[in-house]
């Protein structure tokens, strides 16, 4: 991010927060994502939890923010009538009142709200106001990370719960008695990941797939962390064809840039972006096969139904996003619901078949009268833990929460940048200076450093008037390019908190030559593949 930003004149950045001492914004707030980042990557190196250096560096840069406010924002709701309040103060009569408001309300920001501080205003009342337009900022991006806070919180609680009702132990015996070596699981399981993420979205399907990955290889960490590689490679190419499969091809289709269907005319390209690297790591993936199994794995009671409720869930999203309007993650709230009522059923009916609380008192089931006297010799111990009830609430303490907590700072620090130019500048430079082409490659490499989302969100308010194979170029490069770091996409970050230390930050670096090989092949595809497309102007 910060190497970009530095091919921006720094004259330009004034434009922007013209009015501060440049150094303290233009210079600090990058340094301190910089240095953030740097000790996220020698997190193996460090042993410090990758949260705790974002979290620190997001109260670190709103707080510069607000004791050096930008003077050109946009103020919108109560800072903007404190503006034009305080320009009316100062006014000599009437006709200079009125002048003062409308110099405090005529520029219009993207919400219809004034940009402020007015140059009428007291030193006072600018620094009231602009942090007044500042702390709106901090509770817009808090909003933003507790949709995505709790969106993710809730695949985590499924995925938990597919695993202690042994989901994800059964695919792994299925995978295993079936015959397949390693190679071939790299393989099976990328294909599924590649074709699950356009309905799931790639930040679940990778979560779900890493399980059974890890489950399958636990006694070889190295084909975890290669296949690991693989499923973030996999995840986002697969999401980068559908509008359902990322949250930045969402905000495409939702802004009325392509229509529904134009988003699968990149199945091919982004075909290309997952095969490429597969082949350049199926050669380092081990050669053997995983152990065999001891007994054939098998459900808990309850397990179908966790697996029902997950799909009942996605329905509900897509349902309630697609044709209600309403946010994603109401969707993945309701779902969560779903699941805590189903927990308490089979918590309720579970003694029905033989368990209770302290059933190892005597042969580890009891009648259900807690004495500990056998209705049913037949029970084993193992039966009485298939038939466990399990605590929904125990589910949600086991989510990743570095992970969710390493997202708030991610969200925060990025708003930051985004809150004094940074990202729109840099989005206006690439499009005026360099073209739509080099822009929107650069978009993809961008992607792979800061979060996709503010990146697509910058080109989204630009709207630089492109053909429709450019805005699907943009949606390629935003969705496939944060593949090349493992920081780069919300698939590679959930996934260094599922694999718990068996896929890191280096492990994918190492492979970050074929998969940027990869990303420069799904582009020439993408040209030769979609010709007819950047002939067609793309719009509402």
């Amino acid at each position: 991010m910060v190497s970009l930003v530095s091919l921006v004149p720094l004259p330009a950045f004034a434009d922007v927060a013209s009015g501060l001492p440049q150094p303290v914004l233009a210079v600090g707030v990058p340094l301190l994502f910089a240095v953030a980042y740097l000790l996220v990557v020698l997190e193996e190196v460090t042993h410090m939890r990758k949260s705790k250096p974002v979290i620190l560096a997001a109260g670190l840069i709103w707080t510069l923010i607000a004791i050096f406010p930008p003077t050109n924002v946009p103020v919108h709701g109560e800072a903007a009538e404190a503006v034009a309040a305080s320009d009316d103060a100062t006014a000599g009569d009437d006709a200079t009142a009125s002048a003062g408001t409308a110099e405090a309300t005529g520029t219009e920001g993207r919400e219809g709200g004034a940009f402020g501080p007015s140059q009428g205003a007291s030193g006072t009342d600018e620094l009231m106001a602009a942090r007044e337009q500042i702390g709106e900022a901090v509770r817009h991006y808090l909003m933003e990370y507790a949709e995505l806070f709790l969106f993710l919180l809730v695949a985590m609680t499924y995925v938990n719960a597919m695993d202690e009702r042994r989901v994800f132990d059964v695919l792994r015996d299925r995978l295993v008695s079936s015959g397949m070596g390693y190679r071939s699981l790299f393989w099976a399981t990328g294909w599924i990941a590649f074709f699950l993420s356009p309905i799931l979205d790639n930040m679940t399907t990778a979560l779900v797939t890493c399980a059974a990955l890890a489950a399958v290889g636990r006694e070889s960490p190295k084909f975890v962390a290669i296949g690991c590689v693989n499923l973030v490679v996999a995840s986002n190419a697969g999401g980068a064809f559908s509008p359902f499969g990322d949250i930045t091809t969402l905000m495409v289709w939702q802004d009325g840039k392509l229509p529904f269907f134009d988003f699968f005319a990149l199945f091919v390209p982004s075909l290309v972006n997952f095969i490429i690297p597969a082949i350049c790591m199926h050669f380092a993936v081990p050669k053997g096969r995983p152990p065999a199994l001891e007994g054939r794995a098998r459900f808990r009671r309850g397990a179908i139904g966790v697996m029902f409720l997950f799909g009942c869930t996605i329905t509900t999203v897509v349902c309630m996003h697609n044709f209600l309007h309403l946010p994603p993650v109401l969707g993945m709230m309701t779902g969560l619901a779903y699941l805590k009522l189903y927990s308490y059923y089979l918590t309720v009916t579970s003694r029905r078949y033989g368990y209770v609380a302290n059933h190892g008192h005597a042969n580890g089931h009891g009648n259900g009268n807690g004495n500990g006297e056998d209705d049913d010799p037949s029970i084993t111990d193992r039966d009485a833990e298939d038939i466990a009830p399990f605590d929904s609430f125990s589910l949600v303490a086991r989510a990743e929460w570095d992970t969710l907590l390493f997202f708030f700072g991610v969200t925060l620090c990025v708003g930051g940048l985004g809150y004094i130019g940074y990202l729109q500048l840099a989005a206006t430079t690439f499009y005026e200076g360099w073209g739509e082409t080099p822009a929107n490659i650069a978009i993809g490499v961008l992607s792979a450093i800061v979060d996709n989302i503010p990146v697509m969100m910058a080109v989204l308010e630009m709207d630089p008037a492109m053909s429709e194979g450019q805005w699907l170029l943009v949606t390629l490069t935003a969705g496939v390019g944060g593949s090349m770091l493992s920081i780069g996409s919300a698939a590679g970050v959930a996934l260094m908190g599922q694999s718990r230390g068996l896929y890191t930050f280096g492990k994918h670096l190492v492979w970050t030559p074929a998969i940027a090989l990869g990303y420069a092949a799904s582009i020439a595809v993408h040209f030769w593949w979609n010709s007819e497309l950047f002939l067609v102007h793309a719009g509402k």
